[in-house]
């Protein structure tokens, strides 16, 4: 099974030695039999059809969904392309976030600022864990979305999209090597100081990552055309 990724942004994109998004989301399912093809929507590189890859992978940006730069009609209109024909779509923060806007929803910069390193969810009833790193939030759901996924500070932190779509805002790719130069390196300056030293105190916890890897692989398996 192929799954695309639609690259949103680029992680490693100085000198600090980060893996790039199209790195992380493939060790994230390691084990589950998929292939992955990567396409990079953020430098104008889309597939012609949303067909040409059984499943779509929209990641992490440095973008807001809501602004104005080249590739977000685009992926918007790729987004509601493959919603229509059932291909299926997972989107991960940013890709939580543009699937909302796509399909109906808002999103904004959130009133309480940023949500970074460990968080806690509900999912349906049932506690997960998992690292956040972003400031803006889905604040108005599409009506066809279902809330799977909160938290206090997220109210719409997972939603389910009629078995065409999944996302979620956490970032179950974020292991302690990515969280750890994020804190060091991107934080600073730009994420308050006390949510900066409350993150790394929790570096290296346990979390629910592997559980949120299952549950999208099986997503993919249970809704793609293969």
């Amino acid at each position: 099974m192929l799954i695309g990724i639609l690259q949103a942004g680029h992680l490693n994109r100085d000198d600090t030695p980060f893996p790039e998004y199209d790195e992380l989301y493939p060790a994230m399912l390691k084990g589950h039999g998929f292939d992955f093809k990567t396409w990079s929507v953020v430098d104008m590189e889309f597939p012609e059809d949303p067909h040409e890859a059984h499943g779509w992978l929209i990641g992490g940006s440095r973008h807001g969904a809501y602004e104005d730069l080249p590739f977000i009609q685009p992926l918007e209109d790729f987004i509601a392309k493959a919603y229509a024909k059932s291909v299926p779509l997972v989107g991960i923060c940013f890709g939580h976030q543009i699937i909302a806007q796509a399909l109906g929803g808002r999103v904004a910069k959130f009133d309480g600022g940023w949500a970074v390193g460990r968080h806690d969810y509900d999912f349906e009833g049932e506690p997960m864990v998992m690292n956040a790193w972003h400031q803006d939030q889905v604040v108005e759901k599409p009506a066809r979305a279902e809330r799977i996924g909160t938290s206090p500070f997220c109210e719409n932190a997972a939603l389910l999209y009629d078995g065409k779509a999944l996302t979620v805002q956490a970032h179950p790719e974020f292991e302690a090597d990515v969280m750890q130069p994020l804190l060091g390196h991107r934080a600073p300056g730009v994420v308050p100081d006390l949510l900066i030293a409350e993150a790394r105190m929790h570096v290296g916890a346990a979390n629910d990552n592997a559980r949120m890897a299952d549950r999208i692989a099986a997503f993919f398996k249970e809704n793609a055309h293969v």
